[in-house]
């Protein structure tokens, strides 16, 4: 008898395993976010404890690039990621044809302009060459940039968000923008001394040892709306779900925003006031 109890608990056993999949009889108290290194997984290995103290354990994967993490969040291998901007998931999900969403800012990585050759943007020669990477959400925060410098102007109508190099109507110095570039290999291309100027962001600025708020010669500034905010994205479904309602609640709490801007020295600017 004891063996048939036994045999018959294995296959109740498997039927649950069949039922709820592997891992989902502790779907409710964990959450498994896909993150880039620097800063979105020290941010959220950070907060771990907070979210134990709420009944949440958290899952921190990491990645090393931008194609990943989306599709592994729609795939259901996630239960939401932090790597990305508005107009990157934007971008994303018209490609793809997805429908994740945003569900809240956490922190800006400040686009920056380095360069080894002058020490502010205003100072750029004619001709000189700007290095940007290919990442094309981007663009439009560079160009601001040099917009806000006095050096170029976008075509009116234009978004900022929506801009690109071909939106340029008056370049007067005729500065060469060259966007041809992986994102994390520019902190390396600015310290060899390639261009006149690198456009770097934030997070890859931090990764190499740079300090944005010393050493960029522009530096963009943040904004609780600012479309360019990191965000925390997930599947439209569970856009309501507690877990991840705890899990914004602590993100976007003072400790933690005020933690975000010490600890990364103003390299990372948190999104919110604290």
């Amino acid at each position: 008898m004891k063996k048939v109890g036994f045999l018959l608990s294995l296959v109740v056993a498997f039927i649950a395993l069949l039922v709820i999949g592997p891992g989902g009889a502790h779907s409710k108290n964990s959450l498994t976010i896909g993150a880039s290194n620097i800063p979105h997984a020290q941010i959220l290995n950070h907060i771990k404890p907070e979210l134990e103290k709420e009944g949440i354990h958290l899952n921190v994967r990491v990645f090393q690039d931008y194609i990943l993490p989306n599709k592994a969040l729609a795939s259901g291998e996630l239960d939401a990621n932090y790597f990305q901007t508005i107009p990157f998931l934007n971008q994303w999900n018209r490609q793809n044809h997805g429908d994740l969403v945003n569900v809240g800012a956490v922190h800006l990585e400040p686009m920056g302009i380095y360069s080894k050759k002058v020490k502010r943007l205003q100072d750029l020669k004619p001709n000189s060459t700007i290095l940007v990477s290919n990442n094309a959400p981007d663009y439009g925060r560079i160009l601001e940039l040099f917009q806000q410098a006095g050096l170029i102007k976008i075509k009116k109508g234009v978004s900022i968000e929506q801009a690109n190099f071909s939106d340029i109507v008056s370049n007067p110095r005729h500065l060469v923008f060259k966007n041809s570039y992986e994102p994390k290999l520019l902190p390396e291309i600015y310290e060899n001394g390639e261009g006149d100027a690198v456009a770097i962001n934030a997070n890859y600025a931090v990764q190499s040892g740079l300090n944005p708020k010393k050493q960029a010669i522009a530096l963009q500034k943040s904004s609780p709306n600012s479309p360019y905010n990191n965000i925390v994205a997930v599947r439209k479904e569970d856009r309501n779900k507690p877990q991840i309602k705890k899990l914004m609640k602590v993100l976007e709490s003072k400790p933690v925003q005020k933690w975000i801007y010490d600890h990364y020295k103003g390299g990372v600017l948190p999104a919110h006031k604290y």
